[in-house]
């Protein structure tokens, strides 16, 4: 069945909109390949174990699976709220950053009601957008893989209730600056609601990066989504965050599942937030190896856009499932997305090199063709 297609047919009625919903595509796990190890390297996975504090953190909470979690998240918010100084009535927690993205569609939107974001983007925000029953307005990026702000502010109209912008961009990687970021917000009406959706926030190096909770205090109609999936390496256990404008985390918390942030993914996360400095070392061996990889695209002339994220993404257009398959014979995973291209995330060492390897064989091959 197609990602649009109408489901079997069955004597229960379904919402119309889910013929609609493209289906999220996760990246596949590396399959076994005898002689040689396989690599996943196709949902930005931070290829780091748990570190041991949070580890034991884990095991501790695992002893009372059998109770219900706190399901205000208490410990969690206060931990946010003291790391990164802002009123804990501001804090929002759920289910990953996807689970809060989620609420945030459904607290703006009514059907027919509009979302802004670049695109090619984050793919869930189409599902979530067309779950609700909004409608997704989706404006190009640059030739060079960037949100184009300005055509995004021309695209806001008197239905638009949400704005979505993902910096660093998922899944081609550049980030957006903040000057450029606070003209846009400059353009946007007061009742309509930005988000400043961080997943890769610490991935980020340059130096004209958005400093997103000062920008939230500065505009009242601004919120900042982020996760504790990548960077702190807590992908398995679903916990992330919002900051937003009181009256909007007010609204994302009455809309959260209820007891949808296990104890288990609270204290990994409260452990991780103390243990950051432990983490910030992990996170820079990663960027060392993002630089590595992507001047060694680079240099063999692949037109790869600026990344500040976890993955580098290869422009392949047409040939974006052809490569994934030479990828995925020479025990590598990577996720494609056809017509488009490959984003290739940061793994071990070994599956950075053999990236490279593959990906200059590839070229070399094609550009004789």
């Amino acid at each position: 069945m197609s990602e649009h297609s109408q489901p079997p047919e069955s004597p229960v009625r379904l919402r119309r909109t889910l013929y609609a919903v493209p289906a999220y595509k996760p990246g596949k796990p590396a399959p076994p390949k005898e002689g040689v190890t396989a690599y996943k390297i196709s949902s930005n996975e931070n290829p780091y174990p748990p570190l041991p504090s949070v580890v034991e953190a884990i095991t501790q909470a695992a002893q009372s699976v059998n109770r219900y979690p706190d399901m205000a998240v208490t410990a969690l918010t206060h931990a946010i709220a003291e790391r990164f100084e802002v009123p804990s009535e501001t804090i929002a927690t759920g289910t990953g950053s996807v689970g809060v993205l989620g609420q945030l569609v459904n607290i703006t939107c009514d059907p027919g009601d509009e979302v802004v974001y670049a695109w090619r983007s984050f793919e869930a925000y189409p599902i979530v957008v067309a779950l609700a029953g909004a409608t997704s307005i989706q404006v190009p990026l640059t030739p060079d893989a960037r949100h184009d702000l300005d055509a995004m502010a021309d695209a806001v109209s008197a239905r638009t209730r949400l704005v979505l912008v993902c910096t660093p961009n998922n899944p081609t990687g550049p980030a957006v600056r903040e000057d450029e970021l606070r003209r846009f917000l400059d353009r946007v009406p007061r009742d309509t609601l930005v988000v400043i959706d961080e997943a890769y926030l610490e991935f980020n190096t340059t130096d004209d990066a958005p400093d997103a909770l000062a920008i939230h205090r500065d505009y009242p109609n601004v919120a900042v989504l982020r996760t504790f999936s990548k960077a702190y390496g807590l992908a398995g256990l679903r916990v992330g965050y919002a900051v937003a404008p009181e009256p909007v985390a007010t609204a994302l918390r009455k809309a959260a599942t209820p007891f949808g942030v296990s104890d288990i993914a609270q204290q990994a996360a409260i452990a991780s937030l103390e243990a950051f400095d432990e983490l910030e070392v992990r996170v820079k061996a990663i960027i060392d190896e993002r630089t590595r990889v992507y001047d060694a695209l680079r240099e063999q002339g692949w037109a790869v856009p600026e990344t500040q994220a976890n993955f580098v993404w290869l422009p392949l257009g047409e040939d974006a499932l052809d490569f994934a398959a030479v990828c995925q014979e020479a025990g590598l995973v990577v996720r494609p997305f056809p017509g488009e291209g490959a984003r290739c995330s940061i793994g071990e060492t070994e599956a950075n090199d053999r990236l490279v390897e593959v990906a200059g064989r590839y070229l070399a091959e094609h550009s004789a063709d």
